[in-house]
């Protein structure tokens, strides 16, 4: 009787020790990076400690917020030890329960067809290429799968709290205002079309883009001056055009054509998404819930952006005018439509229009494709690592936005020469493979590329601008950089 009762003393003491090992693990784990992140030593990690810490996890300000009010139990707005570790211990039960809603199989591994399974329940239809780009953000070990740890690790300091949450990271958006509206529109599930929360984030992408385009206006009315005289008026650099404009009328002639850009946003966006979503369910037909493929998603794009561009076109000719317009030409927007309308009828508002919906082709094309490729580029190359990032994903905008202006860059010179015609005093009135012609002969090839510096200077000021914005509005609107509703979600 005493060696079999001390033989089970010693099995339930082992299966203790067993049960406790992984908690002592856990503890130790945490420790040590709480000891990381408490960068001065004080026992306590705030919200800046937070964000050195974690700088090349991609989170956003407003995930690091939310992370510390979940965890901040004394509100007293720092983490001390305890609440580090509670909140961590928390989060992993949750992510523990997800992890194994995703593994439908339970075989402790998560694959390419069930993330596209999972997301699809939620309304989220993606491609196999997104899903292996979702799945290689997170595979570390090569295996082309995601095990529990992988998965604890990638989401461990994101306060998401069911799935509806993980499809939202995995699929940020971003709105990179460069001036140009013919980018392909982003994807929307139909939960997120129902709650409202696509009109809070395109309203953020509208205030983003007045901000944007307002704070680069100089820079696109010199572009604009430059593509309209060419050589002849505007020698030298940008600095001796900022010059010209600044003796010509001040500084306030500097913004002139942009409160009309800055009106044509709204209407744009608004025309182009509701007609993305018309296109795209007449491609998908019978079958609604059909994944668009990225050749799909770019025909569609394309007709959208013509659509909208056809719709607000008279708002680019009034843009061109103005920025062209000498002190005391017109006294606003409504009397640079009034002179035009009388002095070259209704048709004038569409001058040009040709080139310009030549040029949606190449720049949308280009534009999504280089995108997709330096996104799955930067993936490939950073195995296991997290999401990319607000400074990969601007970057990948830029460079994706900079290569769809050159490709398009000619039709566009040609057709805002041709919203400038009746403007130029004496300028014959050529028709756009006469223009071409023209500039090829009289300017040489470089002459379909005049004004292109001003251009590309903006670029970089102008998605850091539109982000910077686009950020803080979709916190003040409830939606943060992820995509994420603010506050909790639906459980």
């Amino acid at each position: 009787m005493g060696p079999q009762r001390s033989a089970w003393i010693l099995r339930v003491q082992c299966q203790e020790s067993e049960a406790s090992y992984p908690e002592q693990e856990r503890r130790k784990r945490w420790a040590e990076l709480f000891d990381q992140l408490d960068v001065n030593k004080d026992g306590h990690i705030d919200i800046l400690e937070l964000r050195a810490g974690l700088a090349g996890r991609g989170l956003s300000k407003g995930s690091l917020e939310r992370f510390v009010e979940a965890g901040d139990t004394n509100h007293d707005g720092v983490l001390d030890f305890d609440e580090f570790i509670q909140y961590l211990r928390n989060h992993e039960k949750q992510l523990k329960v997800i992890f194994r809603r995703v593994d439908r199989n339970n075989d402790g591994q998560i694959d390419v067809a069930e993330i596209r399974d999972v997301l699809h329940t939620i309304g989220v239809n993606i491609s196999l290429e997104d899903a292996t780009r979702i799945l290689l953000s997170m595979d570390r070990d090569g295996t082309m799968t995601i095990d529990w740890n992988e998965w604890r690790d990638h989401f461990l300091f994101n306060p998401l709290e069911n799935m509806e949450d993980v499809a939202r990271f995995w699929k940020r958006s971003m709105i990179l205002d460069t001036g140009e509206q013919m980018t392909v529109p982003e994807e929307f599930s139909e939960e997120e079309k129902k709650s409202g929360y696509v009109w809070r984030q395109l309203m953020a992408g509208v205030m983003a883009g007045s901000v944007s385009r307002t704070g680069t206006a100089p820079l696109e009315r010199l572009k604009v001056l430059r593509q309209v005289h060419g050589s002849s008026d505007f020698k030298g650099n940008v600095l001796s055009g900022f010059q010209y404009m600044l003796k010509e009328g001040g500084p306030r002639s500097l913004w002139r054509g942009n409160g009309v850009n800055v009106l044509k946003i709204a209407p744009e966006t608004v025309i182009k998404f509701t007609a993305y979503e018309q296109i795209k369910s007449m491609m998908r037909g019978r079958d609604e819930t059909r994944t668009m493929k990225v050749h799909e998603r770019f025909v569609a794009g394309s007709l959208a952006g013509a659509t909208a561009q056809t719709a607000i076109y008279p708002m680019e000719v009034l843009k061109t005018r103005l920025n062209l317009r000498k002190t005391g030409q017109y006294s606003g927007i409504t009397d640079c439509a009034k002179q035009i309308l009388q002095r070259e009828g209704a048709a004038a508002f569409y001058k040009g229009y040709v080139p310009n919906m030549l040029s949606i082709v190449p720049y949308a094309g280009i534009d999504l494709a280089v995108y997709e490729t330096l996104k799955l580029a930067w993936l490939s190359r950073n195995r296991g690592l997290p999401d990319p990032g607000v400074m990969v994903l601007v970057g990948c905008g830029a460079a994706s936005s900079t290569c769809g202006m050159l490709a398009s860059y000619p039709l566009a010179l040609i057709r805002t020469r041709m919203q400038a015609q009746a403007s130029v005093k004496g300028a014959p009135k050529l028709s756009m493979l006469s223009l071409l012609h023209n500039i090829i002969t009289q300017e040489g090839v470089g002459g379909l590329y005049r004004g292109i510096s001003p251009n590309l200077l903006k670029i970089v000021p102008a998605v850091s601008l539109s982000y910077v914005v686009y950020e803080y509005m979709r916190m003040m609107l409830g939606v943060d950089i992820e995509g994420m509703r603010g506050g909790k979600g639906k459980g």
